[in-house]
């Protein structure tokens, strides 16, 4: 008798297939046209150092926007942010994101620090000027994401 393949390992195959072609149909679908130009957009990712993240996505981008920026169009948003700083430009320190406030300085304390394409802030957010697809991730956390 010839080697024929069994029933149960064909349905999977199909499944696998289908999954395999939903997937880079989903793919091509989501692509821009040639030549269509694509709006240029932030993202803000919210860690809150207890497993809870929110991400506001496709934040419209300008020339010289700061991460600053970006949070102010966040709050707009149906389930966006709420936050709070002090001080402005080089000198604003953020001190609270939705109901998580900054624990203030000593060991062990956990404050609202921010990364920009994995890079650590080296700045006030209210300076840091965006790029376009820049994703902002603020976590909430001790010395540097500790």
């Amino acid at each position: 008798m010839a080697n024929l393949p069994r029933p149960g390992n064909m349905n999977r195959r199909a499944a696998v297939l289908a999954a395999a072609l939903l997937v880079f149909a989903a793919a091509w679908v989501a692509r821009p046209a040639a030549g269509e130009d694509v709006a240029p957009t932030v993202r803000l990712v919210v860690d809150y150092g207890d497993g809870v993240t929110k991400t506001v996505g496709d934040l419209a981008w300008a020339k010289g926007n700061t991460v600053l920026d970006a949070m102010k169009a966040a709050t707009a948003r149906p389930h966006g942010i709420s936050f709070s700083f002090t001080g402005s430009a080089a000198a604003a320190v953020l001190t609270r994101i939705d109901d998580v406030q900054n624990e203030g300085g000593g060991a062990g304390k956990r404050n609202w620090q921010y990364w920009v394409q994995d890079a650590y802030g080296d700045r006030s957010f209210a300076a840091f000027e965006l790029q376009a697809q820049d994703v902002v991730v603020w976590r909430f956390a001790t010395e540097q994401g500790k």
